[in-house]
C-alpha cells in the first residue's frame, strides 16, 4: 500500500513537470487535526517565488478535486534549500560524498540519529561513515534525511 506522500507525489508530478520544473519531494507533517503538506520543487535555473506561487495555484486546484488528504491542511510550495531533504534513493546517490543528517524510524546500534558522509548506496541501503565507522542504513528504515550545511 502506498503512503499519502507517495500518492500525492504521483498526483502532482505531471503538473509540476508541465510547468518546466521537477518535483524534488513531498512531506506531510501532522499537527493535531491539521497538517502541513510541503511540496518541494527544483529547477536547474533555480526556483523563484513566482514558480512556487504558480505551482501552488495549479496543484491546489488538483488537490481540491482529487482530495487525497483527510481533514484540513496547509499547502506550502518551496525549493529544497541548502539543507535539502532527501526523499528518494536516487537523491542519496546524487549526494554521495556529502555529509548528511539522518533520523531512523527505529534505533540501530542504540541510536536513531546519525550525522556522517554518504559512502555509497547499495542493495537499497545507504552506507554512511560516521567518525570512521561505517553504518548500513536500510532505506525503508530512514525517517528523514537532510544534507548538512558545511
Amino acid at each position: 500500500m502506498k503512503n499519502s506522500e507517495t500518492l500525492i507525489a504521483e498526483l502532482v508530478t505531471p503538473t509540476v513537470n508541465a510547468l518546466g520544473l521537477e518535483l524534488w519531494g513531498v512531506e506531510q507533517i501532522a499537527q493535531g487535526k491539521f497538517s502541513v503538506l510541503r511540496v518541494y520543487i527544483e529547477s536547474e535555473q533555480g526556483v523563484t517565488v513566482d514558480d512556487c506561487a504558480q505551482v501552488s495555484r495549479q496543484i491546489s486546484s488538483l488537490l481540491d478535486v482529487e482530495d487525497p488528504i483527510p481533514g484540513e491542511y496547509t499547502l506550502e510550495v518551496s525549493s529544497p534549500g541548502l539543507d535539502r531533504p532527501l526523499f528518494y534513493l536516487e537523491q542519496y546517490e546524487q549526494y554521495t560524498g556529502n555529509e548528511v543528517n539522518i533520523r531512523l524510524r527505529t534505533p540501530l546500534a542504540g541510536r536513531r540519529r546519525f550525522k556522517g558522509r554518504i559512502v555509497e548506496i547499495k542493495e537499497g541501503s545507504v552506507c554512511l561513515e560516521v567518525d570512521g565507522e561505517e553504518f548500513v542504513l536500510p532505506f525503508p528504515d530512514i525517517d528523514k534525511t537532510n544534507v548538512a550545511i558545511e
